[in-house]
């Protein structure tokens, strides 16, 4: 009886402490998970996590079909050619100089092929070249090395994103991977429609989220577009995919995706501490972006 009285007391205890142990997250970490991030082993895309990653999966579904049958036709017909054509079957080779039929085979079915490939190709790269009825932009510019991200309809706010030490990565971010964690992250709503403008302040950069379907070459002089909407709330990664010199793999990419309320709070929060707004001016929200149809 006093056993089953000093374990109940014990499993109270523990329930308690881990109460005050689970209350004691902060609820950021709790709401934001790190979703997007590769894993060991891990081998083809990652999950998907766009409309446009969804697409980019499909052609490559379709690519994968078109190419193994491609290889299994050439390889039985290597085969058949070494049985068929061997020296012990054929003596006395024969020679041939021309088939038209054979000719005219192998010229119009490849173009029929790149037809069939073509079309969805060119479909993916209308679809995620402009942004349809995007809520606002978002400038992305690649430095050496590092990166900004402009949000130019909420009042040019501006905000440097720069890799992580390991030693801070530790302390203020430990549930975000190694080499990844930066200590701004690009905020945006969840299942909203973002316009993405990149360019470069110095060199080539390649801003690329896995997961996204988005890779996007920042040049110097030039403005890119394309965009991005992500349903899922958490924290995805990328990395520059453009050689652009010695810090070219420390230029990590983080971006946050949140529910639309915590945006706005997130929005008001960076635009008081940068001075572009009176520290009790109210709230103004996802509705004040006021972004044109066509930019």
């Amino acid at each position: 009886m006093i056993g089953k009285r000093v374990l109940g007391l014990f499993g109270f205890l523990s329930a308690v402490v881990g109460l005050g142990l689970a209350t004691s997250v902060p609820t950021q970490a709790l709401a934001q998970p790190v979703v997007g991030v590769p894993h060991d082993w891990q081998m083809g895309f990652p999950p998907s996590y766009t409309p446009l990653m969804d697409r980019v999966e499909s052609l490559n579904d379709l690519l994968l079909v078109i190419i193994t049958l491609i290889s299994a036709f050439v390889l039985g017909l290597l085969l058949y050619v070494m049985w068929r054509f061997h020296e012990s079957r054929n003596p006395t080779p024969n020679v041939i100089t021309h088939n038209t039929v054979l000719e005219i085979a192998w010229t119009i079915i490849p173009i029929l092929i790149l037809v069939v490939i073509a079309i969805p190709s060119f479909r993916l790269l209308y679809y995620g070249d402009k942004a349809q009825d995007a809520a606002f932009t978002i400038k992305v510019t690649g430095h050496q090395w590092y990166w900004q991200y402009e949000y130019p309809d909420q009042g040019n706010l501006s905000i440097d994103s720069r890799i992580l030490a390991e030693a801070d990565r530790a302390k203020l971010k430990p549930n975000e991977p190694r080499l990844l964690a930066v200590d701004e992250d690009m905020v945006i709503p969840a299942n909203t429609t973002v316009r993405i403008i990149g360019t470069a302040a110095d060199s080539m950069h390649g801003w690329t989220v896995w997961g996204f379907g988005i890779k996007k070459t920042v040049i110097p002089g030039r403005l890119n577009e394309g965009w991005i909407n992500v349903p899922k709330e958490g924290i995805y990664f990328g990395q520059c995919s453009q050689i652009c010199g010695n810090g070219h793999a420390y230029m990590p990419i983080a971006v946050r995706v949140v529910a639309k309320a915590e945006f706005d709070k997130w929005v008001d929060t960076k635009k008081k501490a940068a001075g572009l707004v009176p520290s009790n001016a109210p709230a103004t929200g996802l509705a004040a972006a006021t972004a044109p149809a066509n930019r």
